[in-house]
Order: C-alpha cells, then structure tokens, then sequence
C-alpha cells in the first residue's frame, strides 16, 4: 500500500501525518500541528488545513497527494453535505468538503473524529482482529464510533455512534448545546470537574481528582459518578450493538477506575446478559489515533 496522508480537524489544533501501512502507525513519516484558530473563522480554517498539507509536503520532501483522508468534529450531513454537531461553531452548516477543496485542489475524503479514532484501534491498534469494535471518546466532550468487520457504520443521517448525545437523567446537568443530562453532559471532563467544584467549592483538573480519592471523599465520589454513570452509558450500547471490544479514549479515558473488576461489575450488573465477557481497552494510540484513522481513508 502507498504512503498515505491524514489531517485531523480539531477545535483548538490541526494535526497532519504521512504513513507508510506497510511500516506501521507507530513510526510515521511525518508529523505536525498547528492552532486551529476557529476564532478567526472559516476561512482561516480552510487556509490552516492547506498549510499542514504544504508544511508535510516541504519537511517530507513529499509532493502533496491527489487525495488525503480528514477527521472532522462533527459529521457531514448526507442529505445537504453539510457540517452539523461541531464544536468549531464557524464550521456548521458549511459545505465544508466542497470548500476547502475548491480551496485546495484536493480531493479530500471526511469522517467524524470519533469515527476515526476507533477505526485505527480497531485496524492497527488495541482492538485489532475484534469483529465489533465501539471506540469512545471521553475528553471535553463525549462521542462515539461504531466499527464492523473493519469497516465505519455511519448510519442513515450520518449521526451513528453519537452516544454522547443520549439522555441518562434529564434532571441533570445540562450540555454545552443546551440539552440535559445526557451522557456527555455528564462524563465529559469538565461535567466530572463541575460536580467536584459544586461538592466542594474548589475547582481541580480531573487527574488530580482521580489522584487525591483515598484522602478526599468528593474526589471518591466524583469517581465513583464516573464508573456508575458510565457503567449506565456503556450498559446501552452493549444491548443495542453487543460489541466484542469497547475502547475508551480521550482524557477520561486515562482514569485508572475504569479498568478495574469492579468497573467490569458495574457493566455487567446493568446489561441483558448475565456475564460480560466484552474487552473494555485503552488506546494504542493515544490521541494520535484519529489522525492516523484520517489518513486510513484515504487509503
């Protein structure tokens, strides 16, 4: 297989990557980032994803390829091509492939970030030989991709994997699209450090949380939302897909508690089954693992 070419559109940086399959994901030919600067608009998003290609072309010596595979933050909607569900506001509602093409000259192929990430994990990473894989990612906010038999299902509207998005207690926090108590809401990074700053009044990043739970009862019961919650969220995906692996990426992702037979427990005690038997996996690939899926496409 040839060299393949990857961007990874994010809400605050544009990574880009050169790989070589045949050699592996671990040992890219190149690799790069820049701000994004959504703040500045479209535009100078547009004109910051051709840069990443020109830079990966000048430090590779390189020719840039007739097509490149891109994860976005959000999905193109497959009935108006448009962005929807993305956190770099300036982008939805965009014909954004179509843009940056006639932009660029090149022919890009586009997926949903979350999409990508578990579509690495499920080719070259942890979840590698697994017929079904569910990737998640737990970070500012939460999302999902569904993999079968190597390939992404995207569904009908574009929108399949959007677990993030599904209500667990609509009396709870809301999201920052104004939706309430949903599974992102609640689990992403700065939901988890919001209900640890409304127990004690003191703002902490989550790794610290995670650190202090033996000496800090918040700190154990902010935890122990994340496990049970979790548990809860998971438990829905396990009944509808069953998937035969589960990998947790994203910053929440790192938390040790959900790696545990305890965690396992939780899961088991909430599915239509009376084991779980399902892998639950860290990444491989860290958060390089979307931009790898990137370039996969265009493959």
């Amino acid at each position: 297989m040839a060299e393949l070419w990857g961007i990874d559109l994010g809400g605050t940086k544009i990574e880009g990557v050169i790989i070589d399959p045949a050699v592996g994901l671990e040992k890219p030919i190149c690799r790069l980032r820049v701000d994004t600067g959504a703040d500045k608009g479209h535009e100078h998003v547009y004109r910051q994803i051709h840069s990443v290609c020109q830079m990966l072309s000048e430090k590779s010596s390189r020719p840039i390829p007739a097509r490149i595979g891109m994860g976005t933050p959000g999905v193109i909607d497959p009935t108006t091509k448009k962005l929807k569900g993305s956190n770099s506001q300036c982008l939805n509602g965009r014909r954004m492939e179509e843009e940056i093409e006639a932009l660029t000259g090149i022919d890009f192929v586009m997926a949903n970030d979350a999409n990508l990430f578990a579509l690495a994990e499920a080719s070259y990473g942890c979840a590698r030989g697994y017929p079904t894989v569910f990737g998640v990612i737990l970070g500012t906010g939460v999302g999902g991709g569904i993999i079968a038999n190597g390939k992404i299902l995207e569904g009908c509207h574009g929108i399949a994997g959007e677990w993030g998005q599904v209500t667990l207690d609509p009396n709870e926090q809301a999201s920052v699209y104004g939706t309430r108590g949903t599974i992102e809401a609640i689990l992403c990074g700065p939901g988890l450090e919001a209900f640890y700053e409304r127990t004690t009044g003191q703002r902490k990043k989550l790794k610290d949380i995670a650190a202090t739970t033996a000496s800090d009862p918040a700190a154990q019961a902010t935890i122990d939302r994340l496990t049970d919650y979790l548990a809860q969220a998971l438990s829905i995906i396990i009944d509808i897909l069953d998937p035969h692996a589960i990998v947790l990426g994203g910053g929440v992702g790192n938390i040790e508690a959900l790696y545990t037979p305890a965690m396992r427990e939780k899961i088991r005690a909430r599915i239509f089954n009376p084991t779980f038997e399902a892998a639950l996996l860290k990444p491989t690939f860290g958060d390089s693992a979307g931009v790898f899926g990137a370039a996969m496409l265009a493959g």
